[in-house]
């Protein structure tokens, strides 16, 4: 489902692909805020299991941001940029290189030399990468985790509003934001999340307005969730290497209880599709590959999900004459059946 995704490609199951991506010229990052974002200090740090009712005491609950590279750092020094504007008092900023194999730590660290950055030694998608960061997050006491992509310019307001909407309602598990096009600022490109159709694995971002009750999944793009619920139903699925993990997520805080929210004065701007470049062929792989997953997992009837849901990725493609687009599609079974024993 995502549009989103940035920081990833999986280089040990796709060497058959050549991936390049066209980073932002040195002199745009020259031109970035080279100021260090202020990390604040954790307090009033609380067990796992008491953290829901100690959230809803707080008047500024301690959020943890993450933010994960993959051969982005134009785009990772741009977030940080806009974070450094955030007007939330308790925020600290966790940057994950996942894995890059550029200077991109080199970079960010010129850029911003006080930013707390971890470094994984190989990509692990961004499930695997985001999972880092959160789990660093959890360590030194967050109330909650704010899922951030690295291509995405979040309004200074924006965190504020996310923690308003929050903390209103101890039953929420996670709350979207309101995403527009970072080249077309007037349009909306998600607003907050969409349906999920478990028949046929379809799914697509609305655009207007709806109450929290009419969703079943949130835009990834940018996500606030508290510690609590992750406690309760887990981190990511590393099963999913890129697309419908925030979907898969939001599925499981459903069937736990929680409700999903979203909140429309939380505004970002968003490049889309950043880490693929809005390559066809190596979304048509990812998205099959993670389709396949969530359909097994969340499907009332998968085998019946998974057949309607090839089939009609085949059958389009097929139609418009565009067998190079099969082919990612079959690359993108053969890459779910060797993840397909990945437990949670």
């Amino acid at each position: 489902m995502r549009t989103r995704r940035r920081g990833i490609l999986r280089e040990c199951q796709l060497q058959d692909l050549d991936l390049h991506h066209q980073m932002h010229n040195e002199q745009k990052s020259k031109s970035l805020s080279a100021a260090p974002i202020a990390l604040r200090s954790q307090t009033d740090r609380a067990d796992l299991g008491s953290r829901a009712s100690t959230t809803e005491l707080k008047a500024h609950p301690q959020v943890s941001c993450i933010v994960l590279n993959w051969n982005g750092w134009a785009d990772t020094i741009e977030c940080l940029s806009a974070l450094g504007e955030c007007s939330y008092p308790h925020l600290t900023v966790i940057v994950v290189d996942n894995g890059s194999t550029d200077d991109s730590v080199v970079r960010i660290k010129s850029a911003y030399p006080d930013i707390l950055l971890l470094k994984s030694e190989r990509n692990l998608g961004f499930s695997g990468g985001n999972n880092v960061g959160i789990r660093h997050a959890l360590d030194i006491g967050a109330d909650y985790v704010w899922l951030l992509n690295n291509d995405a310019r979040p309004a200074p307001d924006a965190l504020a509003a996310l923690v308003a909407k929050a903390v209103s309602d101890k039953s929420i598990g996670a709350v979207g934001s309101i995403c527009f096009y970072a080249d077309a600022p007037s349009t909306v490109q998600a607003w907050a999340g969409s349906r999920v159709n478990l028949w046929i694995g379809y799914a697509r971002l609305c655009t207007e307005p709806h109450g929290d009750d009419w969703f079943q999944s949130l835009n990834g793009t940018s996500m606030l969730v508290p510690s609590a619920a992750i406690g309760n139903v887990g981190l990511l699925d590393e099963g999913f290497f890129l697309y419908w993990e925030d979907t898969d997520f939001c599925l499981r805080l459903r069937k736990k209880g929680w409700r999903i929210a979203a909140a429309p004065d939380s505004r970002v701007l968003h490049k889309v599709n950043a880490s693929t470049g809005g390559n066809r062929i190596v979304l048509d792989r990812y998205q099959t590959a993670s389709g396949l997953r969530l359909l097994r997992l969340h499907s009332p009837v998968p085998n019946l999900a998974q057949f309607l849901f090839l089939a009609i990725r085949f059958s389009r493609r097929i139609l418009r004459l565009e067998f190079a687009r099969c082919q990612s599609v079959w690359a993108g079974i053969q890459d779910y059946r060797q993840t397909s024993s990945v437990a949670r």
